[in-house]
Formats: structure tokens, sequence, C-alpha cells
């Protein structure tokens, strides 16, 4: 069922969109079918690090790609936006909700869904906004994926059951397989936002160095 979402959803996209937008919407498919069709679906039940990967994918890098292939427009309140981006993803990772959604499909896929459309939305709300005002947000969004990295990293005792058991097969213990998600959160998705900020503020300031060194 997820494969024939994926292949209906990159036909609609690859014969209704053009240019630009096309291509940011197949690339979205693209790493949408690595995190959901490919190998790194099924370690993600064993490896809480490899579930931090497949959520990063989803919020840093499918979801502005989605936000890419969406018309330039006003999508409601970018500090909304942010805070719901950033609620959303905290709250998931509680280790109560992260343990339902693997022990129900229906939790399993509310969370993946809430996950990307929030994301989707902070982006495009983000890419509609002023440069200053989406430097700032881009900001408070790797603020906050930084910290939650680093409450993890630094936890002195694991807190996801699901993966209690899962994590020895593959050399690791329950502990140090939280602590790799920390850092995943804390250093390369967290720069994901930063990189995003950078450019935006290199937009504006962009042209003002060239005509000054000119």
């Amino acid at each position: 069922m997820l494969l024939l979402v994926l292949v209906v959803a990159t036909g609609l996209i690859a014969l209704r969109l053009e240019g630009w937008r096309r291509a940011f919407g197949l690339a979205a498919m693209a790493v949408l079918a690595v995190g959901f069709v490919s190998p790194l679906c099924a370690l993600s039940s064993a490896l809480f690090s490899a579930r931090t990967v497949h959520h990063v994918l989803l919020v840093g890098v499918a979801a502005p790609l989605l936000a890419g292939a969406l018309p330039v427009r006003r999508y409601g309140s970018l500090v909304l936006a942010t805070a719901v981006q950033a609620v959303i993803f905290w709250a998931w990772h509680a280790p109560g909700a992260y343990a339902a959604a693997l022990s129900n499909d229906g939790v399993y896929w509310v969370m993946q869904i809430s996950l990307l459309a929030s994301a989707t939305w902070f982006w495009a709300a983000a890419r509609a906004a002023t440069a200053p005002a989406a430097v700032v947000a881009l900001l408070a969004a790797m603020l906050a994926m930084g910290l939650l990295g680093a409450v993890l990293t630094f936890a002195g005792q694991a807190v996801y059951a699901p993966h209690a058991y899962t994590t020895l097969a593959w050399g690791m213990t329950p502990l140090e397989d939280q602590q790799a998600a920390g850092l995943i959160m804390w250093a390369p998705a967290a720069a994901l936002y930063l990189f995003a900020a950078l450019w935006r503020l290199g937009q504006v300031i962009g042209p003002d160095v060239e005509a000054r060194a000119a």
C-alpha cells in the first residue's frame, strides 16, 4: 500500500508540476522511498539511532523538498508553525508516545504523518517569510532539535523500552544507541537548520557585499 501511494504521488508530481517545483517534489519522493522502503526502515525497528536518522530525513530533508514543490505564498503564522513543529517532534520522542507508536500501526502512522506535515508547514512558512523572520525561525528550530539531542546524549539511562533488547545484536547497548541518536540530532540534524539560516542570511547580505566589492 505504501509503495502504491509513493508511486501515485510521484506520477502526479511528474505530470502536474514543472521546473524546480517538479524537481523538488520528485526528490522528496526519493527521500521518502529511502526512509520507508529501504532497509533503513527495518533497521529503525531495532535501533533508535536508525529511527532518528529516519525522522531527520522526514523533517530535515523530505519536508523542505516538499515545501519547495509548493507554491510560494503565505502559509499562516511562522511563529505558530515553528512552535508546532518543535512540540510535535519533542512529543513523539517522549518515551511513552514513542513506545505507543512502535506498538500500534495506527499510532505509528499518526507519528510519521504528523512529523512530516508539521515540518513541511514550517519549511513552507519559512520559505515565504522575510529573510530576518526565516533566519530567527530556523535558528529556533535548530535550538529545539539540538536541545533534544543534548538531553538524549547526556541522559544517564536508556529510556526507550522498545529498544531495550534490540540493540545488542548490533553491538550496542540501549544507552549507547540512545546516545548515538542524541548526537545525530545534536550535530548533523541541527546543522541542517543552521545551513538553511545561513543561506537565507546570505540572500540578504550577498548583493550588498558584491556591490561594495565592485
